[in-house]
């Protein structure tokens, strides 16, 4: 008998530091809360450190592995792990490591089959179309995925000053992509990971008003979850 296909959701930025990894466990936790079995992944890291054993762990893996319902292996959660804080694909080059998009989304691919459940949580690294090589960047990757998922994004928008250039920029490129490829961009969630800016709300209104069916409700850490019912009712519409 073959499994049906999770509902697989893609968690990307507007830019590092926004708060990709804390959203991404908090859907993760509400799913939990459901009912639906979870794995969380995060294919490509950086910043990582090295473990007692001198093994490579990244802490936003980490998090990953430990919200999800499903036990996964580290080494299934997060497959091209680099220890230097800096791009992954010269991080790569300076380890002798090739990171292709086929290899990752096979990589993706195979733990989906081994582990089988209802959601799954890929987190991206860096932004949108963070590169992967000199010819590749992530959206390469989810082109691959979808050829046999269906893939949904969530953009988390970090909301600071110069977010409204971040937000359009990546929204845009995320609905050109989409009409190429059989992808959903199901919603972005604005997340103030380094405490509220002046204006927010009016920054949230500007964006609403320009992506009005998609937009979910602001986050902070005061009542995280009211974003993720939301969330989930959406998804379940």
């Amino acid at each position: 008998m073959v499994s049906p296909l999770p509902r697989v959701f893609f968690i990307t930025g507007t830019d590092t530091h926004v708060g990709k990894t804390y959203c991404a466990v908090k859907i993760l936790q509400a799913f939990n809360a459901a009912g639906f079995s979870t794995i969380g992944l995060k294919p490509l890291a950086s910043g990582s450190e090295r473990n007692s054993a001198g093994e490579l762990r990244n802490e936003d893996a980490l998090k990953l592995q430990a919200a999800a319902s499903i036990d996964l292996p580290y080494s299934k959660v997060n497959v091209f792990s680099f220890e230097p804080p800096i791009a992954p694909h010269i991080a790569a080059n300076l380890s002798g490591v090739s990171i292709n998009a086929e290899a990752l989304a096979q990589a993706t691919l195979n733990t989906i089959r081994q582990y089988p459940s209802d959601i799954v949580v890929i987190e991206g690294a860096g932004g949108w179309k963070l590169p992967l090589n000199e010819t590749e960047i992530m959206p390469d990757y989810l082109a691959i995925l979808s050829r046999e998922l269906d893939v949904e994004i969530i953009l988390i928008v970090g909301m600071k000053l110069g977010c409204l250039n971040h937000a359009l920029l990546s929204m845009e490129s995320i609905e050109h992509f989409t009409k190429n490829h059989p992808v959903k961009f199901l919603a972005w969630i604005p997340n103030s990971p380094q405490g509220e800016m002046p204006y927010l709300q009016e920054n949230i209104e500007y964006l609403s008003q320009r992506f009005p069916l998609i937009s979910v409700n602001t986050i902070h850490s005061r009542y995280p979850y009211i974003i993720f019912i939301t969330l989930i009712k959406l998804i379940q519409a």
